[in-house]
Formats: C-alpha cells, sequence, structure tokens
C-alpha cells in the first residue's frame, strides 16, 4: 500500500534547511538519479519496505495500477508485494531507503517482476 510519510523532524532558519527523514527502520539508504522520461521499477519487494524522499524533480509512481505524482519535499513508502514503477517526468534525484536491503543472504535479490 502507498502511503504518504511526515519526516521525523525539519528545521529551517536563515541558513537553510535541515529534514531528518528517519532515525531507525531501514538498512539500506541509496540516492538516485533519473533523467526525465524515463521509467524505473515494474517490479515488487517480498522482504521488503521502501521509503522514498524527492529531493529535487517530479515522477508518477505507479503502484497495483493506481498512479501517484509526488515532487520535490515528498515523502512516501510502499509495502513489500506492491508492484510498483517510476515515470520521471523531469530530471529527479531521490533518497531511496530499504527495511532490509534487497540482496539476500543467499546472494539473490529481493526483485521480482512476476
Amino acid at each position: 500500500m502507498l502511503k504518504r510519510i511526515e519526516p521525523d523532524f525539519r528545521f529551517s532558519d536563515s541558513r537553510g534547511e535541515l529534514v531528518q527523514l528517519i532515525h531507525q527502520g531501514y538498512r539500506q539508504i541509496n540516492v538516485i538519479t533519473s533523467k526525465k522520461g524515463v521509467v524505473r521499477g515494474g517490479h515488487y519487494h517480498k522482504a521488503n519496505s521502501e521509503a522514498f524522499y524527492i529531493v529535487s524533480g517530479k515522477l508518477e509512481l505507479t503502484v497495483d495500477g493506481e498512479p501517484s505524482r509526488f515532487q520535490t519535499g515528498d515523502f512516501f513508502g510502499i509495502e513489500p508485494y506492491d508492484k510498483h514503477s517510476f515515470f520521471f517526468l523531469e530530471d529527479t534525484i531521490l533518497v531511496s531507503m530499504y527495511s532490509g536491503g534487497v540482496e539476500l543472504e543467499d546472494g539473490g535479490k529481493d526483485i521480482y517482476s512476476e
């Protein structure tokens, strides 16, 4: 199930802004850059919950056939078994977080497309 997430903490002043996304609960964190017009995903995870924070850009996320749009500053999560695809509406930078990590102990990956 797609869910919108609130950051744990935000602080801003004349110097800029600090956004603390999380302070526990995820083991793998990636930074993804994608060009406008690119499609990524088309898969699901059996063992991982995911969260994504958009640093800059816009995208359309489809989860189990339901499209939603997200942009700079949005934070959202996807649960295991929810098939998801990203279509990037602008050049985009996002942070992705996985509850356990996609690399499995047996050498496989928790990424499924069927």
